[in-house]
This record gives C-alpha cells, structure tokens and sequence, in this order.
C-alpha cells in the first residue's frame, strides 16, 4: 500500500485510540491497562500471548478487540490431535474444474484466537510462524496473503502443565507481548454477577473504529520519533540480558526491534509523536521477558515468569534512564 491508496485518519490519533480502549471496556472492565498493552501490540502490528489461568477474560478480551475495529475473528481451540492444515487450509480437487483448489483455514482472518496453543504439538504450533513473522501462509508451492491488518492473540494457562507443550524458542520471539490479566476486583465482579445472563455481552458490542482506522493508526506508529538516546537505552538493556549470569539466553535483535516498535505505538496511544523513557520502562516486561531465559537446569525460555521478570526489573535498575 503506497502513500495514495493508505487510508487516512479522520480524527486525530489519541481520540481513535481512547474511543477503541472505551468501547473495549465495555465487555472487559476494571484492567484498562491490560487493555491498553493489547491495544498497544495491534497498533505495532504485533501478536500476543495472553497467559493466565482460564476464566479471566482471555478470550472476551481478544474478539472484543476484534469486533470493536471491525475486524474479521476467528478462534481455534488447540489440542492435541489438531494438524496444520487445520489452521491453514488444505488443498483439494474440485470435480467441476478438473483441478487443485486451495481451501481456505481460519487462519485467513484479522485476528486469530490461538486457544490454549501449548496444548497442540510442536509442528502445529511452527504452521504459524511464517503466519506471525511475514503476514503469508505457503502451501503446496504457492504463497497465499494473509488479510491485513493480521494478528495473532494467543492463550495459554500458566499453571496446568498436563497435555502440554512449550512453546519453542522461535515461537516464543514471533509475540510481541505476553500479558497477564489477573483476577478482576472485587466491585467489577459483583457488577459482573448482577448484570449477567445467559448470552455473552461481546456479541452484543458494536465496532468503534474500522479496519480502515486501525490500517490509518498503524501507519501512524511508523512516524512517531525515538530518540537516539532511547535507542541507546535499548541496546544497553539488551546487552545486559546477555551478559547477566542469571540469564541462559538474552534478549534478540528481534526483540530489541520489538521493544522499539512497541514503544512507538505506546507514545501514540499516550497521545504524543515522541516516544520517551517512561514507554520504554512500562514495556520492558512485556516486551522482553518471555525472551529470555533463566539460567540453570530447566530453564526453558519464558519460563519461570516471576523469576524472569524479577531479572529483567533488575537489570532495568542498573541502567540509567536517559533525560
């Protein structure tokens, strides 16, 4: 899409955003801040892992994002038994034409709900990597484009480890965030158990803003500015995760692209065209600890996520924040 063709924004960046977070939480209330890293990650083009123990909301949250930019949204609960070619589509014969037609997978949406991901096997979960990384899904010697704007939002529980398989190193780096959502407080669940019935409030929700917005806010993260002196936080916070002896793995290029890419879609969400230290340090977590290791026996990436993210914080204490 060049300049000509790319639609524009029809109000100023701040008031789409906050009009989409508003509109968000009227079906996912009492975690603004879970849905505004969300928010975040669409808006840098960016997937996200959304691991926590079932029943917070994980799912409520991904298609209420989905139906508020009036996107396409499709979920896929992963389990064992689930092919790539379920995700992705298979190719069959068509009788009428005498040829090969590809047929379509759910993975041909704008946003894809990856349900309980670790629970499918390692080749199943790799069907997604090109998906994530290049937008494209490649079958039989043919490349298929993926719908823009195109996200992954994926699940999976923390704690039940039964029936699971971790989530390989490259697949791990392919999420811009993991995030957390936690129970509700108290007053928000209590207005949830007055006011709920039978039928999901979600499907009830109307769009806020179109594709054509978020396409229009997505380009506009491109031209929000990042300081070189940020940038230089960046590296240093990079190359202290590889350098620590906590640390089996460190933080990659990729990732250390990531950082910078989120933080741009942060300053725009915070209403500014500049990015500065506070958006990095808020992302810092979300962005780069299920990228890491802990060193040791069994240190699987992204595992022991209290550890890892008391490593990160740490190591974010001993580099100066620049002014």
């Amino acid at each position: 899409m060049n300049a000509s063709t790319a639609p524009a924004l029809r109000a100023k960046p701040s008031e789409l955003i906050q009009t989409l977070i508003a509109n968000v939480e009227k079906v996912f209330q009492g975690k603004t801040d879970v849905v505004t890293l969300a928010i975040t990650s669409l808006l840098a083009r960016g997937h996200v892992l959304l691991e926590d123990v079932p029943g917070v909301g994980k799912t409520t949250l991904a298609h209420a994002i989905a139906r508020s930019v009036g996107a396409q949204f499709q979920r896929v609960q992963f389990t064992s038994d689930l092919l790539p070619g379920d995700i992705l589509g298979v190719t069959i014969f068509n009788s009428d034409t005498n040829k090969f037609q590809f047929k379509p997978g759910p993975i041909f949406t704008n946003v894809l709900l990856a349900d309980e991901i670790n629970r499918t096997t390692p080749r199943t979960q790799s069907a997604l990597l090109e998906a994530m990384a290049e937008g494209r899904v490649s079958m039989d010697d043919q490349t298929h484009t993926l719908p823009r704007p195109f996200a992954v939002m994926a699940t999976q529980n923390p704690l039940d480890y039964h029936g699971t398989y971790p989530l390989p190193e490259s697949q791990m780096d392919r999420f811009l965030m993991r995030l957390s959502i936690g129970y509700p407080a108290r007053n928000v669940e209590r207005e949830l158990l007055l006011k709920r019935r039978s039928r999901e409030p979600v499907e009830d929700l109307d769009g806020a803003l179109t594709l054509d917005d978020l396409t229009a806010l997505q380009n506009a993260v491109e031209n929000v500015r990042l300081e070189a002196s940020l940038v230089d936080y960046i590296m240093s916070m990079v190359e202290a995760t590889r350098r620590s002896a906590a640390l089996r793995t460190g933080v990659s290029t990729r990732g250390a692209l990531a950082l910078a890419r989120a933080a741009r879609a942060f300053a725009l969400v915070r209403g500014r065209d500049y990015c500065i230290p506070d958006d990095l340090t808020t992302l810092l977590v979300p962005v780069l600890a299920h990228r890491v290791s802990l060193a040791g026996a069994g240190g699987a990436l992204g595992s022991s996520r209290t550890e890892v993210e008391a490593v990160i914080e740490e190591l974010a204490a001993g580099i100066e924040v620049p002014i």
